[in-house]
């Protein structure tokens, strides 16, 4: 990532109306599930009253922390729920959220916070703290940095705290749902991370405007598994995962030349009929795509890669 695309960011990911629209699904629909996403093996869900409250809690932990207006923050890591309220925090207490990719290193780390100078940083893996602090940033402006997977500890420019100092109050307890009294929702699935500029912007914008629920793989590794149990209804995907997710198809399907594969072929043709649409309903449900009516991403329908055929006829391009 370059200068140029840095100074092309926008202010603050967090869209004018996402705290209105919060507040609205709170209070007209606060028992569905808004966030659902599988950590340490499980699933958990966090109802619209539920988001409101964490975003209000993560506020007050920061303003303890000395958070004021037009304070920067930094999110670094894979798009989930604890992205998603750290932004809305910082928003509500007047403060700018930015994202740097968790695959930036030394030099180019150092170049990005010297540009973004914030004060506090979210990193989600000790392992990418592990690469911040090799980065030498003792020349830049000191951060504290909250990470959900570190203990207390000091080096440097910057202070590693542990996720759980920022969060003040009653703790959340309607942690878990029951999967049957949700199954039959719509939710939208997302696995990406902060290397996707405008990923978390547009998750935001999406999510709070329509008011939909949203899904998140516990891990980029687990994201299959995490998928089919989810059977989303929409996907959204930036072209790196559109890409990603096409070569999953292919290796899923029987090898080239095999009456398998032709079978396949045969199928994409023209799969809107008979034996046809049979056999594309048992793909789509075996890649836990049985449910998807809507895919959003950015590369253009007639652009996007073949394999993606198998799971909707119609995709929607992202703005």
């Amino acid at each position: 990532m370059n200068v140029h695309e840095l100074n092309g960011w926008p202010l603050d990911v967090v869209p004018d109306f996402a705290l209105a629209s919060l507040r609205r699904w709170a209070r007209e629909k606060p028992l569905q599930i808004a966030l659902r996403h599988r950590r340490q093996g499980t699933w958990k869900a966090w109802r619209w009253i539920d988001v409101l409250r964490e975003v209000e809690r993560c506020a007050a932990g920061l303003r303890q922390q000395g958070f004021e207006p037009e304070a920067q923050l930094v999110l670094c890591g894979a798009i989930e729920p604890s992205l998603l309220i750290f932004a809305l925090a910082a928003h509500s207490l007047g403060g700018y959220s930015a994202v740097i990719s968790p695959q930036s290193r030394g030099e180019v780390l150092q170049r990005q916070l010297r540009l973004l100078r914030p004060g506090f940083a979210f990193v989600q893996r000790r392992e990418t703290v592990a690469h911040w602090r090799l980065a030498g940033l003792d020349a830049v402006t000191p951060l504290q940095l909250f990470c959900a997977q570190a203990s207390s500890a000091a080096q440097g420019a910057f202070q590693v705290l542990p996720l759980a100092t920022l969060f003040s109050g009653e703790p959340l307890h309607h942690a878990r749902q029951g999967w049957a009294q949700v199954a039959s929702d719509e939710v939208v699935w997302v696995d990406e991370g902060t290397e996707w500029t405008q990923g978390l912007a547009h998750v935001l914008s999406r999510w709070l405007e329509r008011g939909e629920g949203f899904a998140f793989p516990e891990t980029r590794e687990t994201a299959s598994r995490d998928r089919r149990e989810i059977a989303p209804t929409a996907l959204l995907l930036s072209t790196p995962r559109a890409q990603a997710l096409a070569e999953e198809i292919e290796a899923r399907l029987a090898p080239h030349g095999s009456w398998r594969r032709r079978l396949c072929d045969w199928t994409l043709a023209d799969p809107r009929r008979g034996l046809r649409r049979w056999i594309k309903s048992r793909v789509r449900h075996l890649l836990g795509f049985q449910r998807v009516a809507h895919i959003e991403t950015p590369v253009n329908a007639e652009r996007a890669p073949g394999r993606l055929l198998w799971l909707h006829e119609h995709q929607e391009r992202v703005a």
